[in-house]
């Protein structure tokens, strides 16, 4: 297929070079101009764990006597050298840490990115959507082939059949997936829910960026520092959902108002004890309150749990939780990578399929080409006086069966003398078919 993978992920680089490595705002577009000059289609996909670069290297021409091998691995040389020079970086310095993948390997290679199967957290789904984006971009700069555009769209087809037949991706394996999906499995309609923030640290960030996903309706931060508060609530506002930030004084009045709460405050104290929670439950007539404590040591008062319509979760359930998760990620990763290579093999054989038609279509338009300047060169003798018709018909038909015949006869020649009988059988039974059906 002639495509090639050169990169670096998080198994082969450090984080440094990773760094160095990086394409990031016009640096895309600018490489994927310049690789244009020597490639026959590019993606560039870079994230924080991966720099690759995905490329259709040109056909050998015909009159070269070089082995497809040996230009592949020029071809190959070319890439890395030309990675090193845009980035400033001595190839020596590069080389040790750099994987090339070429033709099956590429394809499986690249499949097994897209379904999360090559990623730091098995199964995670955002990677999907940076190759998206990536491609996305190598459309703008008119750097995707035709024949690259064909093996993105089997890549996104593949990569979704792997994700839907296999429960690869099925189960929460990071701390704000895990508290999203044990607010979908207690409420429904999240649009009419109230998720409130205590304290505005990283940790919180990611869980409340998970379930805000969700489609919460309203959103409530309380913290010490308002500017922190208030930066969580840019990044969570949308038209359609109201989010606002509270003094963690106001705690005690905000909790009933409250349908999940997540709280990773870092206090020494309880922030949200027994009394505080039974006032809460009365107040909201006993409707389910989902709790979550990131928190070490504990923000929420642990005999919370005992109390009806309250479920309590700590930073340690989740963690089990997720060790669960992981080991059946895990083990669905078996029956996803067999499904890999089974696809791969038929990407491969789609693609020898509409390469045997191309190949079919120059073909007959050579023959054509053959056989048109034959006719026409007999043409032109018949209108010379002392040409016989008989004779130039006669000479027509020699040269037209020479024409139809040689490629056949030459592969026929090929297959005798390498000794392989299957190809040989296969041409002669197929042409006899072909005459028997005429």
């Amino acid at each position: 297929m002639r495509l090639v993978v050169i990169g670096v992920n998080h198994k082969t680089a450090p984080v440094a070079l990773r760094e160095r490595l990086a394409f990031v705002g016009d640096d895309v577009a600018t490489a994927l101009g310049e690789l244009k000059a020597f490639t026959d289609g590019s993606v560039i996909v870079s994230t924080c764990n991966r720099t690759e670069i995905y490329a259709l290297v040109p056909e050998p021409s015909s009159a070269t006597t070089t082995s497809a091998t040996a230009v592949m691995s020029a071809h190959v040389n070319h890439i890395k050298t030309w990675l090193a020079n845009f980035k400033q970086l001595p190839i020596a310095e590069i080389e040790p840490f750099l994987y090339v993948h070429r033709d099956t390997h590429a394809l499986t290679h690249w499949l097994r990115v897209a379904a999360g199967l090559d990623s730091m957290i098995l199964g995670e789904p955002q990677i999907l959507g940076q190759i998206k984006q990536s491609v996305q971009l190598a459309q703008a700069e008119q750097s995707l082939s035709g024949q690259l555009n064909w093996v993105v769209d089997q890549i996104f087809a593949a990569s979704k059949r792997v994700r839907n037949e296999t429960k690869v991706g099925a189960h929460a394996v990071s701390l704000g997936f895990a508290a999203a999906k044990l607010a979908t499995q207690i409420f429904d309609d999240m649009s009419k829910r109230t998720l409130l923030i205590v304290a505005a640290g990283e940790m919180n960030r990611l869980v409340a960026t998970h379930i805000a996903g969700l489609g919460v309706g309203r959103i409530i931060i309380c913290n010490r520092s308002p500017e922190r508060a208030e930066a969580l609530a840019d990044e969570l506002r949308l038209p359609n959902r109201t989010v606002e930030v509270r003094s963690l004084q106001d705690l005690p009045q905000v909790l009933a108002e409250a349908d999940i709460v997540s709280s990773c405050s870092g206090s020494m104290d309880i922030l949200i004890d027994k009394n505080m929670t039974v006032q809460a439950l009365k107040r909201r007539r006993y409707q389910p309150m989902l709790l979550i404590d990131l928190a070490v040591p504990r923000d929420i008062d642990s005999t919370i749990s005992r109390m009806d319509a309250v479920y309590l979760y700590s930073v340690d359930d989740l963690q089990h939780v997720i060790a669960g998760n992981l080991e059946q990620r895990r083990q669905a990763a078996v029956d996803a990578e067999l499904l890999v290579s089974q696809l791969v093999v038929e990407m491969e054989r789609s693609f020898q399929v509409r390469q045997v038609g191309r190949d079919i279509q120059q073909y007959r338009i050579r023959t054509h080409d053959q056989v048109d300047k034959l006719l026409h060169e007999s043409i032109a003798k018949l209108g010379q006086q002392d040409a016989s018709a008989e004779d130039i018909i006669t000479e027509l038909s020699r040269r037209l069966t020479q024409t139809l015949t040689h490629a056949p006869s030459k592969l026929m020649r090929k297959a005798a003398r390498e000794g392989d009988s299957e190809l040989l059988d296969f041409v002669v039974s197929g042409l006899h078919d072909a005459y028997r059906r005429r």
